[in-house]
């Protein structure tokens, strides 16, 4: 049983690390994945919203500091408990999100791992059976090092991880695992599966239908439909899917710029330069740097770099917005979840060189054109 226990301390403080390291990379991407479990359709606990980069900073160091204690075997009974209750927590939150289909995808490992809601289930399940033998085995675990040294340890840890998640969050991640991430052609990563000759996912909804023999209502897959309908009365279709055949996916596929119902994307990702500020809430902008940003704004304009804000605000707030801070340039629209994950910040600056990321900037690290001038555009 010792070694069974050496092994599940292993596995546990591993992955707690791993998975603690990358979200804490990360917070707001994950705190945007709480406010989908916290939504009025998922978990209905809206007034959780305002918290959730709160929390999803705090899970992220306590989930490092956790792995660590299992680690080194420091205070078992306060580890131990607090894993059990983690565990069972989001074993239950995923397996509600796989079972009612609500939100596809846990955040566990942030961008960096992506797994389906019921892969995430299963992984819980297995975490679950490690840290049940650490539980019931918390009376045999003992710390590596004296108290004095665990201390020291651990207040080093603890440190580290509130360091690193402010760093991330008054920047940009250090690691970016999204489809617009520095190095990224946006056109490769809109290309569909027939465009590659990958194979293609294959999904059928469920529809509620009547036989017409026997009356009897039932629930069948669209493609039994599609394929005997004259069998059958139509009586609904349902939100319900099944994956027939698992397929290539394209990692980004709702991208578009789009001006007065007039679809500018293409035009944007041709150009062989261009900047993109993006803002995707207007009235959530930190505008401490919108003098800085009228300034950039001129300069590419006199230089003739395509310059295009993005922002999925209402045209009323933009107008406020606008006037407020005497802003010449035009905004154009785009899905605000995908100007979420396009750069951690708002408002945040990318320049395009045909489609391809070839900088990102926070706000924060706003930069001078000319410095853009000197590095990227001679």
């Amino acid at each position: 049983m010792k070694y069974i226990t050496y092994l599940s301390r292993l596995v546990v403080g591993a992955l707690f690390i791993i998975s603690g390291l990358i979200k804490a990379n990360d917070a707001i991407g994950f705190s945007y994945k709480l406010e989908e479990y916290f939504a009025a359709d998922v978990l209905n606990l809206e007034f959780l919203i305002p918290f959730a980069l709160v929390m999803a900073a705090a899970i992220c160091i306590v989930e490092i500091v956790l792995g660590v204690m299992v680690l080194i075997g420091s205070r078992p009974k306060l580890a131990s408990w607090s894993l059990l209750g983690m565990i069972v927590f989001f074993t239950f939150l995923t397996f509600y999100s796989a079972y009612f289909n609500k939100v596809t995808d846990c955040g566990c490992f942030g961008d960096a791992i992506k797994l389906t809601p019921w892969g995430s289930f299963k992984k819980d399940l297995i975490l679950l059976v490690f840290i049940l033998v650490i539980f019931f085995q918390q009376h045999n675990i003992k710390s590596f090092l004296k108290p004095r040294m665990e201390n020291m340890l651990l207040a080093i840890v603890t440190f580290f991880c509130f360091a690193f998640v402010y760093e991330t969050h008054n920047h940009l991640p250090i690691k970016d695992f999204r489809p617009y991430a520095i190095g990224k052609n946006i056109q490769e990563g809109m290309k569909t599966c027939e465009e590659l000759e990958f194979t293609c996912p294959e999904i059928a909804y469920i529809y509620k239908v009547k036989d017409k023999i026997t009356g009897q209502e039932m629930d069948i897959l669209s493609s039994v439909y599609l394929a005997d309908w004259e069998k059958y009365d139509f009586v609904s279709s349902t939100d319900e899917t099944v994956v027939l055949q698992e397929g290539y996916e394209p990692p980004i596929h709702d991208f578009s710029i789009s001006m007065s119902e007039t679809d500018y994307t293409n035009m944007v990702l041709d150009e062989d330069y261009a900047f993109l500020l993006v803002c995707y809430n207007i009235n959530k902008t930190d505008n401490g740097q919108q003098e800085n940003i009228n300034d950039f704004y001129a300069s590419s304009l006199m230089n003739n770099v395509p310059f295009f804000a993005l922002s999925a605000s209402s045209d009323e707030d933009l107008s406020k917005f606008k006037e407020a801070n005497e802003i010449a340039y035009e905004t154009y629209f785009t899905d605000e979840t995908t100007l979420k994950t396009i750069v951690r910040s708002n408002p945040g600056l990318l320049l395009l060189n045909k489609g391809t990321v070839v900088g990102k900037w926070h706000y924060n690290d706003f930069p001078k054109f000319e410095t853009i001038q000197n590095q990227y555009l001679k």
